[in-house]
């Protein structure tokens, strides 16, 4: 070229050209070297490749650490033999002088400055004929020097391709802007996440011997997560794993600046620790950003306008908050969210938020935007509280974005709510749960907001907090207790109701009597239940207060239902919608239609009962009411159980039952269990139904909720009546010790193939014995593992997502399970871990019996005596379902659940002076009492502190007619926890006298 004198040689950067074919130059082998193995990014570099085919100018920008320069890197090694002339690299990093930066580019590119001519128009000149890719690569501090170079060059050359890296765009025109993500955590299939494969790859680099498994791999995913998936973050805590482990450094990371600070000596100073790669964007910053960056640390979660509301003051007027964010955007160390209500989201990562957190308290300045925060989210809760409960007058699109915007700003209200509870803030802290309150009911966020208050409740400074606001606390507390322990409920909706009677709240009276009414529905009192609702309905009619008036109501139709006036019921249901209506509250209405749709299905009118259910559950949906849903779907699954659309049911129950769980509603999984039950019956699985039927009455009485009347009891266990007594009894008796978690994975087994009576008779009691038979050690511990996650109801995907593996792989281990144990359901895999939970008694010498005793060998039939106990109430003792502790001697048939069993044997056995796992006692001559505690001792050990303050006393006598008198009795220092057996299979044993 003319004037222009070219050099086929490397200076500060790197060219690759083909200007001379036949030189053949390898251009993959003529870029930088990488120090280390490149991970993952397969997606990404598929898309950047397809880029730099469609834009002439791609930059990648994203926060320090992100990966931009690898990343630019091995873009460039896959396109660059797609380009005649190669690719050529440019590092800017340590260039701080923005006039030399066409120098440091036609250094690289070979291009030498001639004289009396400016540099940019040789190096305009020389490259306008080539065809390659050009990448400068870290611009953010050159940014004006890059973008006037990067016009021209593309001005003057039409098949150059620009490929920059920068912490914010160039802003050049043409310029496409490509922010460079995280690397994924998660697994995709059987291979690791992209961050766990990165921390694997540089942790045995720098501690060899290190390998991911499945023990630790949940360890390393955890910690990448904190990490966020920096890569740089990542790198350096693989470094730690010289001194450290990897348990160490994730409960570490929470001072992550402090840690990860081992880089290589090698990289740039920006690079070498987590906190030089952020100083180094923050010195960038101007005065005005570096404020707003600071406060906005405070968020975990933001709109423009809450920034104008609690970060402006005369450093950063209002009216630039909005630049001024935008140019933290763009310099990437704002993320932009998804729009929410019409409103565009922003965060930090957590990396950044730490580090601003930093600088926030340095400036003194945390007090002030904390207090700032809390004023605007107390003030937005009872403004969206006034909205949401029809305190004031508002189209229901407006109350359902209460909800939405509930679920956006969660975060920020328990950043609040921790705060206040730091500063003492008890009246402010009650104030915000009593207004959030509706949201944690529609989103089942009971334990959570009983768990606020509690803590509010508890401080020093709750004696001081007036009755108008503690009044309605309570109240609330109750309403969030109602549905996981109505009777506990009761205390506090009393005194809660009192308190606000006092304060003149005629809302919270009426909404406190309402609760009263519902929980005396609940537990079985409708004379109390019609009193309050009455008194409630007076009140809000009174006060013009539509939302407790149709409360009332509606709770005055359950009453009625209860009574058998169905026509009455059906009025008042009635009635309630309309009032809801009037007010356009559609969440009212919605509660009102269940109860219709109830008392129509009770009726047999399934077609209106299906309506009803339908128009209620759209309405539920838009706000997502969770734990009406779960009740909505239960009556469209009972519907669908009736009509013979069992398929249909199953799909309908599932989700119910599941959102119940989730929810921890025990009202909705007892309800969602007898729902299963039936659908057992029409699906003519009668042992299915035993169990659930005895599960869910389990569940009822340890949720202080009505028995199941005999008639409803009967309509379950009728079909199984052929299998015999003994069956029934046994069944009955294994669904009251199955756990919650157990039962809903028994329901929520797929169906059967059909069997006859005999066959089925027959493979209820294979599985009874193959889960007790089968010995613990067949599993491995891995399967042994996934046995028990099945037996809490995980699906593959979810125990594939915990322990790092696919669902494929988690498939192949419960195939080998079932194939181990001879099962044939992962309902019989639940009832196994269930049993496992027992106690095993070796019965050792004699002859007598070898190995374990069998469940299916009862006590009294094995030794032909007589047991009773007597225990004594433990001290903060945790009583597991169906598991309780008593004062009196009470016969029983054997001892179950974390406590022991016990065998009286007439005749002296040799006894081994240790065996492992039991605890082997010697009495009188003649007596040999064998105790065994459970095989997994872990599951005692919870017990032991708590329960060895007070003794139990446990005797046992023969029968009458049993040769041998023997009589002992034994003091031991652990309580025992008994579990009550059903009703129809207690040993008629006579009377126990009291030792």
């Amino acid at each position: 070229m003319p004037g222009t004198t070219v050099h086929h040689h490397n200076c500060v950067g790197i060219c690759v050209d083909a200007f001379l074919p036949s030189e053949g130059a390898d251009i993959s082998a003529s870029l930088p070297q990488e120090p280390n193995s490149f991970v993952g990014r397969e997606r990404e570099l598929a898309e950047l490749r397809k880029l730099v085919g469609e834009t002439r100018m791609l930059t990648l920008t994203g926060p320090g650490g992100i990966g931009k320069t690898r990343l630019a890197l091995r873009t460039l090694t896959t396109i660059a033999a797609e380009f005649p002339d190669g690719a050529c690299y440019v590092d800017l990093a340590d260039l701080t002088n923005p006039d030399l930066v066409a120098a440091r580019v036609a250094s690289a590119a070979g291009v030498a400055e001639e004289s009396g001519r400016p540099l940019l128009d040789t190096l305009a000149d020389a490259l306008r004929l080539r065809r390659l890719v050009l990448a400068l690569d870290n611009c953010e501090h050159l940014l004006d020097a890059c973008a006037r170079l990067s016009q021209r060059l593309l001005a003057s050359s039409a098949e150059l391709r620009l490929l920059a890296t920068s912490r914010e765009p160039l802003r050049v025109a043409g310029e496409t802007v490509w922010l460079v993500p995280p690397l994924h955590v998660a697994a995709t299939g059987t291979s690791p996440g992209d961050a766990v494969q990165l921390f694997s790859e540089r942790a045995l680099a720098a501690a060899p011997g290190f390998a991911l498994t499945p023990e630790n791999a949940g360890a390393v995913a955890e910690l990448c997560c904190s990490l966020e998936g920096i890569p740089l973050a990542i790198e350096l805590a693989a470094a730690r794993l010289r001194t450290l482990t990897v348990d160490q450094i994730r409960m570490r990371v929470a001072d992550r600046f402090g840690l990860l600070t081992l880089g290589d000596r090698t990289a740039p100073p920006r690079q070498r620790t987590l906190r030089a790669a952020i100083d180094w964007s923050h010195d960038l910053l101007s005065q005005r950003e570096q404020v707003l960056l600071r406060r906005l640390s405070y968020f975990a979660g933001w709109s423009v306008e809450m920034a104008e509301q609690v970060c402006a003051d005369e450093q950063v007027p209002a009216g630039s908050v909005l630049d001024t964010l935008g140019a933290l955007l763009d310099k990437s160390l704002v993320i932009r969210e998804p729009a929410v209500l019409g409103q565009a989201r922003f965060r930090m990562l957590d990396t950044i938020r730490e580090y601003a957190a930093d600088r926030l308290a340095a400036a003194g300045e945390a007090a002030a935007i904390a207090s700032r925060l809390r004023d605007y989210v107390l003030a937005e809760a009872e403004r969206n509280f006034a909205v949401g409960m029809a305190l004031v007058p508002a189209p229901w699109q407006d109350r359902v974005d209460v909800f939405r915007r509930y679920d956006v700003d969660a975060h920020n209200v328990w950043l609040v709510l921790s705060q206040c509870l730091a500063d003492g803030d008890v009246g402010t802290g009650l104030r915000i749960c009593t207004a959030i309150r509706p949201c944690m009911l529609v989103r089942g966020e009971f334990a959570m907001g009983c768990e606020w208050v509690d803590a509010f409740l508890a401080s020093d400074e709750a004696a001081g907090v007036p009755p108008g606001i503690r009044g309605p606390a309570l109240i609330g507390r109750a309403q969030l207790t109602l549905s996981i322990d109505p009777t506990a409920a009761e205390p506090a909706a009393r005194a809660g109701v009192d308190l606000c009677r006092d304060a003149g709240d005629d809302f919270w009276t009426a909404a406190g009597l309402n609760l009263l009414s519902e929980i005396a529905v609940h537990t079985g009192r409708p004379d109390q239940a019609e009193e309050f609702g009455r008194e409630a309905a007076w009140i809000a009619e009174a006060a013009g207060d539509g939302w407790n008036e149709g409360w009332a109501l509606g709770i005055r139709a359950a009453v009625a239902g209860l009574r058998g006036r169905m026509r009455e019921a059906a009025e008042l249901a009635s009635a309630s919608v309309d009032v809801m209506r009037a007010i356009d509250h559609r969440w009212g209405v919605a509660r009102a239609q269940l109860g219709l749709g109830d008392l129509a299905r009770v009726r047999g009118d399934f077609a209106d009962a299906r309506q009803q259910y339908m128009e209620a559950l759209a309405y539920l949906r838009e706000i997502n009411a969770r734990p009406e849903i779960a009740r909505c779907l239960s009556g469209l699954g009972r519907v669908a159980t009736e009509a013979g659309a069992t398929t249909l049911a199953r799909e309908h129950l599932t989700e119910s039952l599941r959102l119940s769980r989730d929810t921890g509603t025990r009202i909705g999984v007892a309800r969602g269990l007898e729902s299963f039950a039936a659908l057992a019956v029409r699906e003519d699985e009668p042992e299915r139904a035993v169990l659930l039927a005895a599960a869910a009455t389990a569940l009822r009485e340890t949720a202080g909720l009505p028995p199941l009347s005999g008639a409803r009891a009967e309509r379950y266990l009728a079909p199984a009546r052929r299998l015999g007594d003994a069956a029934v009894a046994e069944l009955w008796a294994r669904g009251l010790e199955l756990s919650p978690s157990a039962a809903i994975a028994v329901a929520l087994e797929p169906p059967a193939a059909p069997a006859t009576p005999a066959e089925s008779r027959a493979a209820a009691l294979a599985a009874t014995a193959a889960a007790t038979a089968t010995p613990p050690s067949a599993l491995t511990p891995r399967e042994l593992q996934i046995a028990k996650m099945v037996a809490d109801g995980r699906s593959n995907k979810g125990i594939g997502a915990e322990l790092v593996i696919s669902p494929a792989t988690v498939a192949r281990h419960i195939a080998n399970i079932m194939a181990k144990l001879g099962f044939r359901s992962r309902a019989q895999i639940a009832v196994w871990i269930a049993d496992r939970r027992l106690p095993v008694l070796r019965l050792l010498g004699a002859g007598l019996f070898h190995g374990q005793l069998r469940r299916g060998v009862g006590l009294e039939p094995l030794v032909r005596n007589r047991l009773a106990a007597e225990y004594r109430t433990p001290v903060r003792a945790r009583i597991e379902p169906r598991q309780r502790p008593v004062d009196r001697v009470e016969p029983v048939l054997q001892f179950l659940g974390d406590g022991l069993v016990v065998a009286l044997l007439r005749e002296r056995l040799p006894l081994v002076s240790e065996v492992t796992g039991n605890v082997v006692v010697r009495l009188e001559a003649g007596l040999g009492l064998l105790l065994g505690t459970p095989q997994q001792r872990s599951d005692l050990v919870p017990f032991l502190d708590q329960q060895v303050s007070r003794p139990a006393l446990i005797h046992a006598r023969t029968l009458p007619s049993a040769a041998g008198p023997y009589r002992s009795a034994l003091v031991m220092r652990l309580t025992v926890l008994v579990q009550a057996p059903a009703p129809d299979v207690r040993p008629d044993t006579g009377r126990s006298r009291r030792r």
